[in-house]
């Protein structure tokens, strides 16, 4: 089926780098119109995507005023997804309460479907509180939102602010469109370090930085799937779409996975939980008065074994973040912990672990079949994930 792309194009100087968008959609077969703002048209001519897309581009609010036609209505209508790129913090603010005071902002005022902007301006524009509230604000409504770049910005500075290359703009659209074949199905993640309180200021923790478990999340949200992500300690905004639940210790998390259970088809486990809690936490914070402090630990609970004894149709899936002897140990928390498979990693090589967007893995089943992935971003693994998912739970 074709899809229907309409684009709305504001007054930024990365609206250049739109027009290989344009292109790119329309080499896939979608058919795509564009909407550009008054300020737009300085930076790139209309003719330029009218060229580009086969159809006439839009403009004004009131054109072609002879022939009777809504135009904001008839475009919100038409189209099967609005993508704004480049969007500026006066775009933002103008979509994020509200304010329709020419055909784009209108437009995207009577569209009922799916947005996607990619915002590019300052960084400091891009970190203002003022826009940081709109894009929470638009977030809060399913609008999806497509980070900026870091790199070299057009006024001559540094930071965070580029427009995304149009390759990245266009994969995230296919995203969208991406077959929902988690489409009827609960999944609960769980991601993020948990932490256990020493005293009111200090905590035991780890490395992890949640993202593996944020992307997963965030793939099983774009497959179309109820998701329930229960979050520890997390260096990452959390996904939209999708019901979002924080907690801090290990004895927290066990509570809240233990209660989303029951109601879940699926349960993927990429939460390092740490092992150990402090026995009896101090309730003041501990002065430095000794040369050595010891403190008593106790193990914590095994969430993913209980859950293991606990499920019945349930697909549970484990990660085995090792330094050594990586399958074996994997192998074995398979077996013990009643895993349908489980996702392998050496957390010390090089540009895979904590902290970095891209991992190494491997998916090992039940039937002991390894699946060995070359280096690749936390995004594309987490697609693989799901994609097991979904075909252990007969959806592929």
């Amino acid at each position: 089926m074709q899809r229907n792309i309409l684009i709305g194009v504001t007054g930024g100087i990365a609206a250049y780098k739109v027009v290989e968008v344009a292109s790119r959609l329309k080499k896939s077969g979608a058919n795509v119109k564009v909407i550009m703002t008054k300020h737009a048209v300085e930076f790139v001519s209309p003719r330029t995507f009218q060229e580009i897309t086969g159809n006439a581009v839009s403009v004004e609010m009131f054109a072609d005023a002879a022939n009777f036609n809504v135009a904001h209505i008839s475009l919100a209508n038409w189209a099967d997804l609005m993508l704004i790129a480049p969007a500026t913090a006066n775009f933002l603010a103008k979509a994020a309460h509200g304010i329709a005071d020419d055909l784009l902002t209108t437009t995207v005022l009577a569209f009922d479907g799916q947005i996607l902007i990619a915002p590019a301006m300052n960084t400091k524009m891009f970190d203002n509180p003022a826009t940081q509230a709109n894009l929470s604000i638009l977030k809060a409504r399913g609008v999806k939102i497509l980070e900026p770049a870091t790199g070299e910005l057009a006024c001559g500075t540094s930071g965070k602010g580029r427009l995304p290359e149009p390759v990245e703009i266009c994969a995230e659209v296919e995203k969208i469109f991406a077959p929902k074949i988690l489409s009827g199905k609960k999944i609960l993640v769980t991601a993020g370090g948990t932490v256990e309180p020493i005293d009111p200021v200090r905590y035991i923790g780890n490395r992890s930085s949640g993202r593996m478990g944020y992307e997963i999340a965030k793939a099983a949200v774009n497959a179309g799937a109820d998701v329930v992500l229960v979050s520890g300690k997390a260096d990452v905004e959390p996904p939209s779409g999708l019901k979002f639940v924080k907690v801090e210790s290990a004895l927290e998390m066990r509570e809240a996975v233990l209660s989303e259970f029951a109601t879940v088809d699926a349960v993927i486990m990429s939460a390092a939980v740490a092992d150990y809690r402090v026995k009896s936490p101090a309730a003041q914070k501990i002065k430095k008065s000794a040369d050595t402090l010891t403190l008593e630990l106790i193990k914590n609970p095994d969430i993913l074994r209980e859950l293991g004894t606990l499920k019945k149709s349930q697909i549970l899936v484990g990660f085995a973040a090792e330094t050594q002897n990586i399958l074996d140990y994997a192998n074995k928390k398979l077996v013990e912990k009643n895993l349908d498979f489980i996702v392998a990693n050496d957390v010390t090589a090089e540009g895979a672990g904590f902290g970095v967007a891209t991992n190494i893995a491997s998916i090992i089943r039940r039937n002991g079949s390894v699946e060995n992935f070359p280096k690749m971003s936390k995004a594309a693994l987490a697609e693989k994930i799901i994609e097991r998912t979904a075909n252990l739970l007969g959806k592929l």
